[in-house]
């Protein structure tokens, strides 16, 4: 059975924050809240837990197109490809915030990511994301909760996620009401600030750009 984990949106309690990351580090897989809909991730340097993760979408983990949560910016050397000023400048401007930036990847992702020429970088703004990352000192792996076609109300109540995830996952973290809209997907690959929008959520990178 997953552990229920009621955690402030605002206020998180050090001591629930460092229960997620002592599972996160044996190879736990969470759901957790972000500024956009609740989320599913996991230890990406974990590979059994990246395989059950895999799993829950319903993908070969060498199939999967899961996006990178970080808590700042800092991780973008580590994982992607030197970026141009205009570029940054976007992301800074941007970040925290309801966005998935596709960014070119260099050669330090875990070797499942290996065949992939670009990754999605995520720095939620909501403050448990944050904390977990930030004390466990590594980004995670992360997908929505909810796919495109299905009832996207339900996914916003976390009794109702806990339900139907119980025994599908090992923590459930409940911080209110989730949001109806995922975040929205921006390819930056191409640089010096150019960008294609792949998926419209909430974010609206016209405000940024």
């Amino acid at each position: 059975m997953a552990k229920v984990l009621k955690i402030h949106p605002d206020n998180p309690h050090d001591r629930a924050i460092e229960q997620v990351v002592e599972a996160l580090k044996n190879g736990a897989v969470i759901i957790y809240p972000t500024d956009t809909v609740y989320g599913l991730g996991c230890d990406i340097f974990n590979q059994q837990a990246m395989e059950k993760l895999a799993r829950l979408k319903g993908l070969k983990l060498d199939k999967s197109q899961f996006s990178i949560v970080c808590n700042d910016l800092s991780h973008l050397s580590t994982f992607t490809r030197p970026i141009d000023n205009t570029t940054f400048r976007l992301l800074k401007r941007a970040l925290p915030g309801p966005f998935t930036f596709i960014l070119n990847a260099n050669n330090s992702l875990p070797s499942y990511y290996k065949s992939r020429e670009t990754v999605g970088i995520r720095v939620p703004d909501h403050k448990v994301p944050h904390e977990i990352v930030k004390m466990l000192e590594s980004p995670i792996a992360s997908t929505s909760l909810v796919a495109d076609e299905e009832d996207k109300e339900y996914y916003t109540d976390p009794e109702l996620i806990a339900r139907k995830y119980d025994k599908l996952v090992d923590i459930i973290i409940d911080s209110g009401r989730g949001g109806l809209e995922p975040s929205s997907i921006i390819d930056i690959s191409k640089g010096e600030g150019a960008y294609d929008v792949l998926r419209e959520g909430k974010g609206n990178i016209e405000d940024y750009s």
